[in-house]
């Protein structure tokens, strides 16, 4: 017998393989593990409805801050800039000033304009209503997954239900608390606007109604630690979170938790601006309809950089810097459903899958024993290693098995042993043919490659496929494909041509191609 590269590497794959599992396989306290899936070891399952007429609100509240930041920037003077639900109304106060806004208006993309003089309306389509909370419908499913990723859970379910719901599954939540976490994190609207103090009118705020500020075009804001104090801002936001580029943790010098943020280009421009002509005037961070601070300006602040700060714990602050990161909701969504998913269900479907495993498992290695003997024995072993490095990589990235993640382990034990059958008949084939023994393994190997490639390549171009447009489950399914593929190439072509190498010359000696090969001669 004699080593080669092949058996080296191949040798190097088993140590990692077991080495990598066994905090998996054996439970232990240290070392990653695979993550197990909803439907096998329980956790909360939730149906989310969407208030998309929210999300026109929103949009018609954002062309007014953008009509605003224009007719700020170029010096021209309007009066009475209002809207409602559905509509935006102002009046110019040159006429010369006309013709630019116009323009500026018609960059709008679905809106409705109507121009009588120097009075402006404006309101949006009925097809740009609809398209408007489509997108606040995907936007949530994104935000809401990202938000789940960066919270830290593996592979949530976030999926489309119908044509205004949510579906929404998260493995691993045992506890009371962290069902609270988790359900606040997707609520959370985490809708950032920065709002100009109305100084002139805030030291009436407590005697003034709702409407009464309205009509000076403010509302009413309470304090976030103490709703008792309240501030008068403008309506108009300066800017919003949809600016927003970072959002992190981090601690004042008393060593209390807060939220760094940074804006864009686009937002630091418009912040700079205003902080500049607002020198001595308080800015209100608003944080869902909240005012979490009202620092005065005393200089021009540039850089696009700000600050949250609040009465938060650690945590609080992650959760909020997640949310703020993951971007705002454009519509709040609600809980239309919940239950929780018990672990006897993944008992049941863990001790099934494991029967339906092991079953096709053993059936296998019988079959490849009794039909190719030593080289079935060969094919057996380079099988058990290849599911080892499966569950070892799996561990390794903290990837999440479901239920069809384990069939398809089950289905990767089949194309594994389905190269060594490939190769194991053309060895077979060349020893027919009268071939020595090292050309029939050669040559065995040289063309059995190709058939095998094509079939592993064309796998796993379906199960990237499958990993960049499916969701949950369906990319649990294509990650573990993809790993049984390769780990299949390493161990049934390189793994077991190593072997071979490694017994060519007793093999030969030998001259016993039944006990090899299970052929006669």
């Amino acid at each position: 017998m004699k080593l080669n590269y092949r058996i080296v590497i191949f040798a190097f794959a088993i140590v990692f393989g077991l080495f990598f599992s066994a905090p998996s396989l054996l439970q232990m306290q240290d070392g990653k593990k695979v993550t197990l899936g909803l439907d096998l070891q329980g956790g909360l399952h939730m149906l989310l409805g969407v208030k998309t007429e929210e999300a026109t609100k929103s949009r018609i509240k954002s062309i007014a801050a953008s009509i605003k930041h224009f007719s700020d920037r170029q010096d021209i003077l309007i009066d009475e800039l209002k809207f409602d639900e559905s509509s935006i109304s102002f009046s110019l106060l040159d006429p010369d000033d006309t013709k630019s806004v116009e323009e500026f208006l018609k960059e709008i993309d679905g809106s409705n304009i109507s121009v009588a003089g120097e009075n402006f309306s404006l309101s949006l389509t009925p097809e740009e209503i609809l398209k408007t909370e489509k997108q606040a419908i995907d936007q949530a499913i994104e935000t809401i997954r990202n938000r789940l990723d960066q919270f830290g859970l593996a592979e949530p379910v976030v999926a489309r239900q119908g044509e205004e719901k949510i579906l929404v599954q998260l493995a691993g939540i045992k506890t009371q608390e962290e069902e609270q976490r988790a359900r606040e994190l997707i609520s959370r609207a985490a809708k950032l606007e920065l709002m100009a103090v109305d100084e002139d009118r805030n030291a009436r705020v407590d005697n003034m109604s709702d409407s009464d500020a309205a009509a000076y075009g403010d509302i009413i804001l309470s304090d976030v630690k103490n709703p008792q104090i309240k501030y008068l801002v403008r309506e108009i936001p300066i800017l919003d979170g949809g600016m927003l580029t970072d959002a992190s943790m981090g601690f004042d010098q008393s060593n209390r938790p807060l939220i760094n943020f940074k804006l864009n280009a686009e937002g630091a421009e418009i912040f700079g601006d205003f902080t500049g002509k607002s020198v001595g005037k308080r800015l209100a961070v608003v944080l869902d309809g909240k005012v979490y601070s009202a620092p005065n300006i005393n200089e021009r602040i540039g850089g696009g950089a700000g600050q949250i700060s609040g009465n938060y714990t650690v945590e609080e602050a992650k959760d909020l810097a997640i949310a703020l990161r993951s971007g705002a909701l454009l519509a709040p969504i609600y809980l239309m459903e919940k239950r929780s998913v018990g672990p006897s269900l993944g008992a049941d479907s863990i001790k099934a899958s494991m029967i339906a495993l092991m079953g096709g498992f053993v059936l296998v290695i019988i079959f490849m024993m009794i039909y190719y003997r030593a080289a079935g024995v060969i094919a057996n072993i380079a099988l058990i290693a290849n599911l080892f490095i499966i569950l070892a990589v799996m561990s390794l990235f903290g990837a999440t098995l479901t239920l069809p993640g384990m069939a398809g382990i089950v289905l990767t034990v089949g194309m594994a042993v389905d190269a060594n059958v490939i190769i194991s008949e053309r060895i077979r084939e060349l020893i027919y043919e009268g071939k020595s023994m090292h050309k029939a393994i050669e040559d065995g190997y040289s063309n059995a490659m190709r058939a095998i490639l094509d079939a592993n390549i064309t796998t796993l171009i379906a199960a990237v496929v499958l990993y960049a447009y499916g969701t949950g489950a369906i990319k649990g399914f294509a990650i573990t494909i993809s790993i049984g593929i390769l780990a299949s190439m390493l161990t049934a072509i390189l793994g077991t041509h190593g072997i071979y190498e490694m017994l060519e010359s007793r093999i030969q000696k030998s001259k016993n191609n039944r006990f090899w090969f299970g052929i006669k001669g």
